[in-house]
């Protein structure tokens, strides 16, 4: 049997997910009201079942095979003419295996999380906007209709975040995520306009071509001008991975539901740096935009890993490290490492999803998300503790697990091409991150029951499935990577080293964390520096100080202007024309010699004027 039509029609994998979207919203509150809601969410995980089949179909189909371009067109004015290319390739097929695989997941346990939440519809229904989105972005060849795609998967964050709409903490985070990101859309968005008049061109496949064309000398173009242009791109990209200083966002997103945050800490983030990875050449023409993105990724590498030290909620001690692994990322691809980049994202992505999944089941029963209030609970929650660890072996290097033989990898690459600096940053960043994983752990599943934790059993099956099903696909990653060749051969100095960094934060943290007569750390000499890392480097209160007062300064000016100048001038022609009209009602008394008057009297004025 001929299977071909799998990857002619890998244009459906996304409208899988958006049919789901669809047919969701049509649970109204008429229909929820005689079949409850949870058919909607039935139909989306349904729908997502059916993309990942069709997704993992058409893998096999072309595995081995050279990359195909489908183009669908879109719409032709004069010389513009815009078609929507799909790339369809093991690189991009596996993107929406990954995607859709995780959205399966999620929405499974979120049949189990939002239980007791009459909110099904709107809830899974966004669940698939955001694989539809992920999906078209994956197999998108496009940057405008990326940036398309892009946009609207920002709107599904605002949406999501808040979900649970009659909180006034989640309209506030809901709105500031928002406002973040649109900082860097905007400068994206410019970016993306002004490339056209140079390249000709959305394709990356072009792009890439026409960057070449440029480093071999057959075209030329003003580097001050590229520098601009990639800074733009760049900007898109560190909104869309919470870069410093676009990070806030993502601290924000916490208040949406666990199912949701999930699939945004695992795979939402990535799809800026899946755009930054397919714009590196465009990047390596301005040695200024490199050092830009290599600075802000390893800012934010070192950065997040820290601040992640200094948080009570369990949430944010994961969001802070999602920042700090997509620093890393930044730092690969610009030092040109870009199927480093491809890896890490990967195995970051199964690893973040299981421990958002694992601490997650703790919040859901023990209806709280500080940590000061949790604590011993391995003897009531051995399952959930058995995933997080598995999840911090798969974040951190420790051998055999897949990010080990990635993050090795990446270490040996940047020592070879005595790029030492960066070299630091990885290593640092990962015995920094393994310390702080192996603090949550410590503070929720050793020590002794706190308040919140004296009863918390294991939770029901739709939450405990999807979650050990990630710890299998954890425990898999080296033979996936093995299978997509991207199983890299390691040194020993390398894999002793990144080894050596993480079992260093490991055991300091076992140390300070997993006594079971622990006793809380004086950190009084630190105070200062606690405090620094609790309140994330003060950058909140730096942004309200900076951004946030110019745009309400620039907003207070503009609205006095509009109420004194442009009001003030609408108003004064409105009572001119008043008082005209006032004036001319004398006027029109119905004598022939008063009009006779009136047009004398005007002749002259004209004439005296015209003289």
């Amino acid at each position: 049997m001929n299977w071909n039509w799998l990857v002619t029609s890998v244009w459906m994998i996304p409208l899988y997910a958006l049919l789901a979207w669809v047919g969701a919203l049509l649970w109204s509150p008429g229909i929820t009201r005689r079949t409850g809601p949870r058919p909607a969410g039935y139909l989306n995980a349904l729908l997502s079942l059916v993309a990942l089949i069709h997704s993992v179909g058409a893998l096999i189909v072309i595995w081995g095979q050279p990359a195909q371009v489908i183009r669908i067109p879109w719409m032709q004015v004069g010389d513009l003419v815009l078609e929507l290319p799909l790339q369809v390739s093991t690189v991009t097929l596996g993107a929406c295996v990954l995607v859709t695989g995780l959205n399966v997941v999620a929405q499974v346990y979120g049949f189990g999380y939002m239980e007791m939440d009459w909110g099904w519809a709107r809830f899974f229904s966004l669940l698939g906007l955001f694989e539809g989105g992920m999906c078209a972005l994956a197999l998108c060849d496009s940057l405008f209709f990326s940036y398309i795609i892009l946009e609207i998967l920002t709107l599904g964050t605002y949406l999501l975040v808040g979900f649970w709409f009659n909180q006034p903490l989640v309209v506030t985070g809901a709105r500031d995520a928002f406002l973040t990101k649109r900082i860097g859309d905007l400068l994206l968005l410019m970016g993306v306009i002004a490339l056209y008049p140079l390249t000709g061109s959305w394709d990356f496949e072009a792009l890439a071509a026409w960057a070449e064309s440029v480093r071999a000398g057959a075209v030329s173009v003003d580097p001050g001008l590229i520098t601009l242009v990639g800074l733009g791109l760049l900007a898109g990209s560190v909104g869309k991975c919470a870069q410093f200083p676009l990070h806030l966002w993502l601290d924000e997103a916490m208040e949406g539901p666990i199912p949701s945050t999930i699939l945004r800490n695992a795979v939402v983030v990535s799809t800026g740096a899946w755009v930054l990875i397919r714009l590196q050449p465009l990047y390596a023409l301005s040695p200024t935009v490199l050092a830009v993105m290599l600075t802000l990724g390893g800012l934010t590498a070192v950065g997040g890993s820290l601040v992640a030290l200094a948080q009570i909620d369990a949430k944010r001690a994961l969001s802070y490290l999602v920042s700090a692994y997509m620093g890393l990322v930044f730092v690969a691809v610009g030092t040109g490492h870009t199927q480093q980049a491809y890896a890490l994202l990967l195995t970051y992505a199964a690893a973040m999803a299981l421990l958002v999944m694992s601490i997650g089941t703790v919040i859901w029963n023990s209806i709280t998300q500080d940590l000061r209030y949790l604590g011993g609970l391995w003897s009531r929650r051995p399952i959930s503790g058995l995933c997080f660890l598995t999840g911090i072996a798969g974040m951190v290097a420790l051998p055999p697990f897949g990010s080990f033989w990635v993050l090795t990898d990446l270490w040996q690459q940047l020592v070879e091409s005595g790029q030492w600096l960066w070299a630091g940053v990885l290593v640092f960043t990962n015995g920094i991150a393994a310390l702080g994983l192996t603090r949550v752990f410590g503070l929720v599943w050793a020590g002794k029951p706190q308040q919140m934790s004296e009863r918390s059993p294991e939770v029901h099956w739709p939450m405990m499935l999807p979650t050990t099903a990630m710890m299998g696909v954890t425990l898999h990653m080296p033979m996936i990577l093995a299978a997509l060749a991207l199983l890299p051969a390691v040194d020993g100095i390398p894999a002793g080293v990144m080894t050596a960094s993480s079992l260093v934060g490991i055991t300091l943290g076992a140390w300070l964390y997993l006594n079971p007569e622990r006793q809380a750390v004086d950190w009084a000499f630190l105070a200062d520096w606690q405090d620094l890392l609790a309140n994330d480097f003060y950058t909140p209160k730096l942004y309200r100080a900076s951004v946030v007062f110019a745009v309400r300064i620039i907003s207070e000016i503009t609205a006095l202007f509009d109420r004194y100048v442009v009001d003030g001038l609408v108003n004064l022609t409105s009572l001119a024309v008043l008082a005209g009209g006032q004036v001319l009602k004398y006027t029109n008394s119905g004598q022939l010699q008063v009009y006779l008057l009136t047009i004398v009297i005007a002749v002259a004025v004209i004439s005296w004027i015209s003289l």
